[in-house]
């Protein structure tokens, strides 16, 4: 006897959804390919704990990085409020209480599955270096405190230390570089390195020093003055050098307490300050910086008249005396103090103090020598009335940039030995690409170098084309299911 009409069909229908049901099988175990997620975001943080205030920095970058080394950007920066930590030496506990603020921040930024595996460091830059020199108990007590502050964060704290100047030069040479993309860029949906001969030089200032770092042209004879770095695949050398005691503000008192020697009486006259300028200041806060290496007055409790005579010429001698020029002995690479340095070469991105000196002169414009020059002197030579009259709300500083402008033109020409031929090469910023020039960032990539990569996740998937088949036969296989129930329910027996 043979099947009926209801049986032929239902073994139909029975047929087509089996062979629809296998070939979505196949096309999802044979065509179906593996892609690559995004990476997760790894982060970190660094505190810069300068000789006059605390920066936080948060930076982020891909886990799986490029060439064992990340591709950094900055997610977070944070001012810290009050002083430098430097100047917690009677109160070592409230320097860790000052960075709280700032903390709570960053750590309101980073998920909070990955606190404890991001990576928190402070350095502490040149204020502290004075004060590790002028009392070392008082440094250890302030780099305790903040210690102690970090450590019982969630974070992964990798510690509290006073950087070297070498280090915070070299890492700040680090960070313009790949700010402005000679160290890695991103071109036709890869990441390349840039041809050579394309790098900058970085000069930067705090308060109580300032460094210069760049590429020479030729070897580095100094090997105390050369840092090596190992970034996205490739080697640089590095000459840097850092001088303690030249940062403006050290500098400003230095050039103090040179004027106070040349007058045994309790009255000075300044010739960088402006005509007309007059305050009285304490004689012993004068002595306090390890960086005066003068006689100290007998009677330390007077207070000191100073009175401004808006001299630029007699200014520039008395800096000058700040500088040991003769100690190069005519040797060609040398800068002042002795030291060595290879010719500048090439571009420089000046920022700190350098920018908002020249900024505030508006001077940063690549402006020839020449007209640099006469702006800062023509506003050396102006009546201190008509200068606070110009520059309402600014009285903080504002005495002191004529002596400042005067400063960092002796400290680029005579110094670092820029002429009037490379100075155009000197540029004069705060930001590049809109992060913030300084060392944090460079220590950050350089860090990124010491955390293992994580490769991105792999997920299996298919072509558009094959997707929208398997789509088809998995409604041809329903709908065969569906017409198969259908006739074994709802058709009637003859």
């Amino acid at each position: 006897m043979g099947l009926s009409w209801k049986e032929r069909v239902f073994m139909a229908l029975l047929g087509a959804a089996t062979i629809s049901g296998l070939t979505v099988l196949i096309l999802i175990l044979v065509q179906a390919t593996y892609v690559l997620l995004p990476a997760d975001n790894k982060f970190g943080i660094v505190f810069d704990a300068g000789s006059s205030h605390t920066s936080l920095f948060v930076y982020q970058w891909p886990a799986d990085k490029e060439n064992n080394t990340g591709v950094v950007s900055q997610a977070l920066a944070c001012q810290v409020e009050g002083s430098g930590i430097s100047s917690y030496t009677s109160d070592p506990a409230q320097a860790g209480e000052s960075l709280k603020g700032c903390l709570k921040e960053a750590l309101a930024l980073i998920p909070k599955a990955q606190h404890q595996e991001t990576p928190t460091f402070l350095g502490a830059t040149a204020g502290m270096r004075l004060l590790s020199q002028k009392n070392s108990s008082q440094a250890r007590d302030i780099l305790a405190a903040v210690s102690r502050v970090l450590g019982q964060s969630t974070l992964d704290f990798w510690g509290a230390e006073i950087l070297a100047g070498k280090d915070e030069g070299a890492f700040a040479w680090v960070t313009i570089n790949y700010i402005l993309g000679m160290l890695i860029k991103y071109s036709s949906g890869e990441w390349i390195q840039p041809a050579e001969g394309t790098l900058v030089g970085a000069l930067d200032m705090g308060g109580a020093s300032t460094q210069i770092s760049f590429v020479p042209g030729v070897p580095i004879l100094d090997q105390s003055t050369q840092v090596t770095f190992r970034l996205y695949g490739a080697n640089y050398s590095v000459y840097t050098h850092s001088y303690l005691c030249y940062g403006r503000d050290q500098v400003l008192n230095r050039l103090l307490v040179g004027l106070v020697q040349r007058s045994p009486q309790a009255l000075v006259h300044h010739p960088c300050y402006h005509s007309g300028y007059q305050t009285t200041v304490p004689l012993a806060s004068l002595y306090e910086s390890p960086c005066i290496h003068t006689m100290v007055p007998m009677n330390l409790t007077q207070n000191l008249t100073v009175l401004g005579t808006g001299n630029p010429e007699a200014c520039v001698a008395v800096i000058q005396e700040l500088f040991n020029f003769s100690s190069c002995k005519g040797q060609r690479d040398c800068a002042f103090d002795g030291i060595y340095q290879p010719p500048v070469q090439g571009q420089f991105y000046a920022f700190s103090n350098f920018y908002y000196t020249f900024s505030f002169l508006n001077l940063t414009s690549r402006q020839p020598l020449g007209t640099v020059n006469a702006t800062i002197r023509e506003f050396c030579q102006r009546p201190w009335k008509l200068v606070e009259a110009s520059y309402p709300g600014q009285e903080r500083w504002l005495q002191d940039y004529c002596a400042s402008g005067l400063y960092i033109l002796t400290l680029l020409l005579q110094g670092y030995g820029f002429s009037e031929d490379t100075w155009p090469n000197i540029k004069f910023q705060k930001q590049a690409g809109d992060m913030d020039i300084g060392w944090t960032l460079g220590y950050m990539l350089n860090l990124t170098g010491m955390i293992p990569a994580e490769a991105p996740a792999q997920w299996r998937a298919q072509s558009y084309g094959i997707w929208v088949a398997a789509v088809v036969f998995v409604v041809l296989t329903l709908v065969a299911i569906l017409g198969a129930v259908a006739v074994q329910l709802f058709w009637r027996q003859d």
